[in-house]
């Protein structure tokens, strides 16, 4: 689970039930349990974790591309990422209700929570299924048939009905063929999201049109070098003028595959870790009913 992507959607779409502005919101909190027991319940998997930004803006990923994610920090920070006032103390409960239920959490120093994510998909890879559950579309990167990794992309349908992304996925949606080719389609695009400039004039379907008369992201900008004459005009001078940017962007797209995470029992927990932490942590939010609930769902319910 990308937990950050998860827990803003649920501050945004559940509804603040507090009467009183004296009481501590919980709608991200309610809200991330229950997406957690949805996709216990609907998929059923035999292990889950929930990927943690241990670093939102990773230095070295800044290094390279200075724009990276500016837009998301506060004014006169930089470091310090634009949280809603009411979610930023809903973090630390969220992180506190995963450890008394033994759900498992995992950051990595220097990293994002999609490095874990990749680097727990590589570690997996070939092992076991692996579902990413994310509203992130840059971690369509990892689809991958052949080793079983799947996106269930919520950013349209949520946990209840994401898209299932698989290379067909890839392929009707975006018109490439594999996670890889993703990936390079998205450097050519780029992701103002990301503060990412990508190739001015280029979107999804110039992108998704050059990686296949290419084949990849290399072939492309050989070309462009050796003046291939299918490249001409507008296209040819907005690919040599963001050399530098694509010098360095596939770097920074790229999900790491090598993070230090740790190597840990990632299975659903058998027993409720911290029962009296759970109980005191449901009863003074008010959240006894989604704490149930996914219990319930991990067959964890007394």
């Amino acid at each position: 689970m990308d937990s950050a992507s998860l827990y803003f959607r649920a501050f945004f779409g559940v509804p603040d039930q507090r009467t009183s502005p004296d009481e501590p919101p919980t709608n991200a909190l309610r809200g991330f349990l229950d997406m957690i027991a949805t996709l216990v319940t609907a998929h059923a998997p035999t292990h889950v974790v929930a990927c943690w930004d241990d670093d939102w803006r990773p230095q070295w990923r800044v290094d390279l591309v200075p724009s990276y994610k500016t837009h998301r920090l506060v004014d006169g920070s930089d470091v310090v990422e634009e949280s809603p006032d009411d979610l930023t103390p809903q973090v630390p409960l969220i992180r506190e209700a995963l450890a008394a239920i033994g759900i498992v959490r995992l950051g990595a120093p220097g990293f994002e929570a999609d490095d874990v994510i990749g680097t727990l998909a590589e570690r997996h890879r070939g092992v076991m299924p692996v579902d990413v559950v994310t509203g992130d579309r840059d971690l369509l990167q990892l689809v991958d048939d052949a080793h079983g990794i799947r996106v269930l992309y919520t950013g349209r349908g949520g946990v209840r009905e994401p898209d299932v992304a698989t290379q067909s996925y890839l392929h009707e949606r975006y018109a490439v063929p594999t996670g890889e080719a993703y990936l390079e389609m998205s450097v050519l695009r780029g992701d103002t999201s990301d503060g990412l400039p990508g190739v001015r004039g280029i979107g999804d379907k110039t992108a998704a049109q050059l990686i296949a008369q290419y084949g990849t992201l290399a072939a492309l900008r050989a070309a462009v070098d050796e003046g291939d004459p299918a490249l001409r005009g507008a296209r040819r001078a907005n690919l040599e003028a963001a050399s530098a940017y694509l010098d360095v962007a596939p770097t920074v797209v790229r999900v790491a595959r090598d993070a230090p995470v740790a190597d840990m029992d990632l299975a659903l927990p058998r027993t409720v870790a911290d029962p009296g932490g759970l109980d005191a942590l449901a009863s003074t939010y008010g959240v006894e009913n989604p704490v149930r609930r996914l219990l319930t769902a991990l067959d964890l319910a007394p």
